[in-house]
């Protein structure tokens, strides 16, 4: 395992978020303030409680869980694509690392800067609302696994893209879409039994419920099945990387 080529990546991808602050961390969390100012203070109060926890503190596992799924993908997309676009990405091929050290460099500094805004958005509810962790353990695995799952996620779009614009297709037009209808602000037992199931579809849904189970202990589905959808979908996306690698689809001419 060559670990200075993955810290070399790791560091250049970290120090890019840095110089670029407020797109990163900043924006993302006013963003999410203004969902929590907008949807806990004037929808809150029209709610009293949502299985017994306060809408205002009901939300924010969701929250958290919109902004890092939005982030990691666009974290990773844009760090493998800018390589691509820029032609500095046969440079990173030809050096004397794997597609494993590659995969690893840029996924883990996107769930990094996903991570961490997570965990600032949390700190910032916390000014608002009062938040209990009944399971601190629980929280931080969905936490990690959603943030490299969704970070790998996002360095297939950057690979597959062949233009700025098809960065945003899938964020704006299937993930996010996805994300607001998957019980982020809401709880899925408050929907009519045809639309429940029909909302059981919805992989996001899997994801807000067990990173809410793990505040709580309030799920929409079974928290185990949570975890395997999880576990699923980053197996999925690892076998596509390691299919990326080893035809070089959109990475060798």
């Amino acid at each position: 395992m060559n670990l200075y080529a993955i810290r070399a990546i790791y560091y250049f991808e970290m120090a890019r978020a840095w110089r670029t602050l407020f797109q990163s961390i900043i924006s993302p969390v006013i963003s999410t303030c203004l969902y929590f100012i907008v949807f806990g203070s004037a929808i809150g109060s029209r709610i009293s409680d949502v299985g017994g926890v306060s809408y205002g503190a009901f939300i924010v596992p969701g929250l958290i869980m919109l902004s890092l799924l939005t982030e990691s993908i666009s974290n990773a997309s844009f760090g493998i694509y800018l390589p691509r676009f820029t032609g500095t990405i046969y440079e990173v091929l030809s050096a004397p690392m794997s597609h494993v050290e590659i995969t690893i460099g840029y996924v883990g500094a996107a769930a990094s800067k996903s991570i961490i805004l997570g965990g600032i958005i949390l700190a910032t509810a916390s000014l608002f609302v009062p938040i209990e962790i009944a399971h601190p353990f629980w929280m931080l695995l969905f936490l990690v696994l959603t943030a490299v799952t969704f970070s790998m996620f996002g360095f297939i779009i950057g690979i597959w893209a062949d233009g700025f614009e098809r960065l945003q297709i899938i964020p704006l037009v299937i993930i996010t879409p996805l994300a607001f209808l998957g019980g982020t602000f809401y709880s899925i037992d408050m929907l009519p039994p045809a639309w429940r199931t029909v909302t059981l579809f919805n992989p996001v849904v899997y994801l807000v419920s067990g990173f809410r189970w793990s505040f709580y202990e309030n799920a929409d589905v079974d928290m185990r099945l949570s975890v395997g959808m999880i576990a699923l979908f980053l197996f999925a996306c690892m076998a596509c990387i390691s299919w990326i690698f080893r035809t070089g689809y959109r990475l060798k001419p």
